[in-house]
């Protein structure tokens, strides 16, 4: 019974190691349906070490006017860096 516990624990061990990612459910699913190929739990494994890449800074714009042209913020009719209206 305890050999069967540990088996259980080894099969399922890149879902053990996912427990707190974002993407557990697909770890998971992955490793119980594919687990029993060396492959999927190869793959399952190799998910749930791999960092999650960084998150993407936000860029926020301030409210206004922007040039058409370039882009660029301008509370003028005329834009100050193309000269265009």
């Amino acid at each position: 019974m305890v050999s069967f516990i540990i088996l259980v624990l080894l099969y399922f061990l890149p879902a053990l190691l996912a427990h707190n990612k974002h993407n557990f459910t697909g770890i998971f699913l992955l490793n119980a349906l594919l687990g029993w190929t060396v492959v999927g739990w190869f793959a399952a494994l190799i998910w749930a070490c791999v960092e999650a890449p960084a998150p993407r800074p936000v860029v926020i714009i301030p409210a206004g006017n922007f040039c058409g042209a370039c882009g660029t913020p301008s509370a003028q009719a005329r834009c100050p860096h193309c000269g265009r209206l």
